[in-house]
């Protein structure tokens, strides 16, 4: 079944991005890169999280291509990037690693920005050279570094075995999500966004999220369930901001205060009262926004630095 991979319109439609390129992993796979915005200013890279794709951050991509070089990429196996063999945190470490070899200058600081596995992706990959190399400041968006399937809120019972249990077999399922029906957008809403999102903010995520192919979710949805990355969290040295909405049921606030506590630089954290999981769509000025301090603070050089 063809279906849109996002919408066609309206604040959450993909704008065209100046070129587009196609790059090669540690282990072959091939990463689909879009590149936004005017040569030679300020960049950030934003990494998507699990079932989504670059369609994900029209709203930040549509304000910061304005005057900053947005570089957006489809994890594999997601968007454009074909699935691969390989479904490790490391493999996303080394996604981003090829992401910023191939995209940037020896040298070039930048903002990266993540969301849920996104933010997880700059966890695994804090060690590594390039990432210390080209990361100024980072921005995490709704995303947790270890039991995520226990802490998860997606199944209303309490705490315990049982609700472990239920979630992990939901979130794991193999079957098809199927068309964007209205049944279709009110689960989705209830698991992954707050209550008062508009209908325009869940259509598009439901377009985004049921174009991820089931075989690739439930893959994806195994490596979160054994997740262990907070020796990540520690590493990650650089300037860091954490943004989580009070409603999130994939990972909850508390996944952002364990963040908080556990970050050598921590410059700031947000709780969003009402929002859920996808803060970049419930709440896109808020999210550039953030994305546009820690550019000004950390990554432009000023005159006479």
């Amino acid at each position: 079944m063809n279906r849109l991979m996002h919408v066609a319109s309206g604040p959450y439609a993909p704008p065209v991005p100046a070129r587009e390129l196609t790059v090669d992993s540690a282990d072959g796979s091939r990463i689909h890169v879009e590149v936004h915005g005017p040569e030679g200013a300020p960049a950030v890279v934003l990494a998507h999280g699990w079932t989504c794709s670059t369609a994900f951050w029209a709203a930040q991509i549509r304000d910061l291509a304005t005057d900053h070089r947005v570089i957006a990429y489809d994890q594999r196996g997601h968007g454009r990037s074909p699935a691969a063999r390989t479904c490790s945190t490391d493999a996303l470490a080394d996604d981003l690693e090829a992401v910023l070899k191939a995209t940037l200058a020896p040298g070039e600081r930048v903002v990266i920005a993540g969301h849920s596995m996104g933010g997880m992706t700059v966890m695994a990959a804090a060690e590594r050279a390039v990432f210390r190399e080209h990361a100024a400041a980072v921005l995490l968006c709704s995303t947790g570094s270890s039991r995520l399937v226990a802490e998860s809120t997606v199944v209303p019972i309490r705490a315990g075995r049982l609700r472990t249990w239920l979630t992990k077999h939901i979130l794991g399922v193999r079957a098809p999500l199927g068309p964007v029906t209205p049944v279709a957008r009110r689960v989705l809403k209830y698991g992954t966004m707050g209550p008062g999102s508009a209908p325009h903010m869940v259509e598009a995520c439901a377009r985004i999220v049921h174009a991820c192919p089931a075989g690739v979710r439930h893959a994806w949805s195994q490596v979160l369930d054994l997740l262990d990355l907070d020796h990540g969290v520690r590493e990650l040295r650089v300037p860091t901001a954490v943004v989580v909405g009070t409603a999130d049921r994939l990972t909850p606030p508390v996944q952002a205060r364990a963040l908080v506590a556990a970050l050598p630089n921590c410059v700031d954290s947000t709780e969003l009262p009402g929002l859920g999981h996808m803060t970049p769509v419930e709440a896109p000025e808020l999210v550039t926004g953030r994305i546009r301090e820690l550019v000004v603070t950390y990554a432009t050089i000023k005159e006479g630095a």
